[in-house]
């Protein structure tokens, strides 16, 4: 039989979805962020040893699913827990003739999401904020920490945010093969630039990416050797629908601005009717990601769905 040796945990590639700076107490959401792809790179294998072979970490997935409930606890902190799961290449598929082969889609990582605002943005201007993000992986023992800062600019329709993380990985992604430790750096990046057509309809041209390993150490730098970076770049664009499902609520609610980023993220949910009650809505995201490098799929289909209450 041969022997496939499995290297070091990929790039932190997480929900291709933006965070914003969108943050009232008491606002409660219920978020689906979905990413399905296709032309998924074929796995690189290289012989170590006779008969023992070492297949490449490259964590492009066919499907992504994550379900998340999100809370603004005040005007500047709001927090998120969400599961996510997973359709990804085996991690040790024993036969070459496997190393290609799928796993079921089944649950990957639990994660928690704190996000502080610093400067919030009020109509026109820039505002400034705090991403913090703990990811421990289910199947594996590797986790992730995110880390970075979230820009967001508004002008007039235009709405432009860039969320811009350092990804520290540790522990070890497969404890079944006693591996060393992942303490390898990423870097990644959410990018978007949205016009708002209306109160309902917007679209939105984004991008999503990783440069893999920019601080590798250890035995993660053998796997560099051995393969390369993955560095995975994705761009395309994104159309958001949003609408109350109890239009009775809304009938004096004001527009809440950047329907793009809402639709995909953190929509401030909570807008409230002249009553004084809050309003209930939900956003749609739909979009077509095209992979801009070979390590990436060649597309990936974004659906989005989040409902505020």
């Amino acid at each position: 039989m041969t022997w496939v040796m499995p290297v070091m945990a990929g790039p932190g590639v997480d929900q291709f979805e933006m965070k914003d700076l969108d943050s009232e107490p008491g606002d409660l959401q219920f978020q689906s962020q979905n990413a399905f792809s296709s032309g998924v790179p074929r796995r690189n294998v290289v012989q170590t040893a006779p008969g023992h072979y070492a297949f490449d970490d490259n964590p492009a997935t066919r499907a992504r699913l994550a379900l998340e409930m999100q809370m603004g606890i005040t005007s500047w902190l709001r927090t998120r827990l969400g599961i996510e799961f997973e359709k990804s290449k085996l991690d040790d598929p024993g036969l070459l003739a496997r190393a290609n082969a799928y796993e079921a889609l089944q649950l990957s990582s639990i994660q928690l999401e704190g996000v502080v605002v610093f400067k919030p943005v009020k109509k026109d201007g820039i505002g400034f904020g705090l991403l913090t993000e703990f990811d421990s992986g289910v199947k594996a023992g590797g986790k992730q920490l995110y880390i970075g800062p979230i820009i967001q600019a508004v002008s007039g329709p235009w709405t432009g945010i860039a969320n811009l993380l350092l990804v520290q990985h540790f522990g070890s992604p497969d404890a079944a093969h006693v591996l060393p430790a992942d303490r390898s750096v990423d870097f990644a990046y959410a990018l978007q630039l949205q016009y708002e057509i209306s109160k309902t309809w917007a679209v939105a041209l984004e991008s999503y990416g990783v440069f893999d390993r920019v601080a590798p150490s250890g035995s993660q730098a053998e796997a560099l050797a051995l393969f390369g970076r993955f560095d995975q770049h994705r761009a395309g664009p994104v159309v958001y629908y949003r609408f109350n499902p109890d239009p009775s609520k809304s009938a004096k609610a004001s527009s809440v601005k950047g329907v793009a980023a809402a639709a995909d993220d953190d929509t401030p949910g909570a807008a409230k009717s002249a009553g004084g009650e809050k309003e209930t809505s939900v956003s749609l995201g739909v979009g077509l990601l095209f992979g801009l490098n070979a390590n990436t799929p060649d597309q990936t289909l974004k659906l989005s769905l989040e409902y505020n209450f």
